[in-house]
């Protein structure tokens, strides 16, 4: 029963998230790590996931049972009580926000309550079922944990706040899309209206290719801006060049959609995983720090994220 519970708050995306906070908050601690209000960060943004999560497979369970991959959820078939399940995810978004309120800051409140009412209200009660830009909505929602990550630390929404916000906005939309396109059958029986399901394969990946470049030009801002170093630049670029390159070949004629579109869905994951360790440990230091002392903390950076995501990747089962 416990383990069915457990399913409902999507440990995957939890991980996912949680991942992306570490690269927000390590991004603005410098290496200057308070280690307490990394854990209540992380513990506050998990607890506010999970309880979204859990509201949205309360609310979708009528159309879960159209769709292949979501047929099989606990509440689609009957293994946890809808009752139970809304006043579960009642609790763990109250304790999400009073541990981001006592533990880090009233901003980094602020912003998970945002972004829940985007994910909660707006987005699964409204825009997923009535609006071809319910994907842009939610990419909101999405790129809120690391700009709560980053706003624990530095206490203020700054310019780097603001780049990681359209990073994270930016990536969420060919992700989704890709996603759209490879299952495709599940949106369209499920009478979601996604972009490739109400305007066509074809004008959705020149959405996707737009979209990445954009993507392109913000995240490398975080160099530009002073957020991030070049080692950084260069995995940016890298990584966002590669996942362009993807896209465009998507216009072959011999090309295969649903293949495409599932490696495209891979790639992204692997490409915002390495931006999240990048800005991690490749952040500008004040210059007032001595070579020496830079070298120390960006190892005590790096081994705190492959700590962290290993401790993650564990909680949600995949190690």
């Amino acid at each position: 029963m416990i383990k069915s519970y457990l399913q409902v708050t999507k440990p995957g995306i939890i991980m996912g998230n949680l991942i992306s906070v570490v690269g927000g908050f390590l991004l603005a601690s410098k290496g200057s790590i308070d280690y307490a209000l990394f854990v209540f960060t992380l513990l506050g943004v998990s607890l506010v996931v999970a309880s979204g999560c859990a509201f949205n497979n309360l609310i979708d369970r009528d159309i879960d049972p159209k769709m292949e991959r979501t047929k099989n959820r606990v509440l689609v078939k009957g293994l946890v009580s809808p009752n139970i399940t809304a006043v579960l995810a009642t609790v763990l978004g109250v304790l999400g926000f009073v541990v981001l309120y006592f533990g880090a800051n009233p901003l980094a409140m602020w912003l998970s309550i945002m972004g829940f009412v985007v994910y909660v209200g707006i987005y699964s009660l409204y825009m997923k079922r009535h609006s071809v830009y319910g994907t842009l909505i939610g990419s909101l929602s999405g790129a809120a944990p690391p700009v709560i990550g980053y706003c624990a630390v530095s206490h203020e929404f700054d310019a780097g706040a603001l780049i990681l916000l359209a990073i994270f906005s930016l990536w969420q939309m060919p992700h989704s899309y890709a996603i759209a396109i490879f299952r495709f059958k599940d949106y369209q029986a499920a009478n979601i209206p996604v972009l490739p399901v109400v305007k066509g394969i074809a004008v959705a990946k020149h959405h996707i290719t737009m979209y990445i470049i954009a993507f392109m030009f913000a995240t490398l801002m975080l160099s530009i801006g002073g957020y991030a170093g070049y080692k950084y630049l260069v995995v940016a670029a890298a990584v966002s060049v590669w996942w362009l390159c993807m896209a465009l070949s998507g216009y072959k004629s011999e090309n295969n959609d649903r293949i495409w579109a599932r490696k495209l869905f891979v790639f992204s994951i692997v490409a915002i995983f390495a931006l999240s360790v990048m800005m991690s440990i490749d952040f500008m230091a004040p210059s007032a720090q001595t070579l020496v002392s830079s070298v120390i903390d960006l190892n005590k950076t790096r081994n705190l994220f492959c700590q962290s995501t290993c401790l993650i990747l564990q909680w949600a089962g995949f190690l």
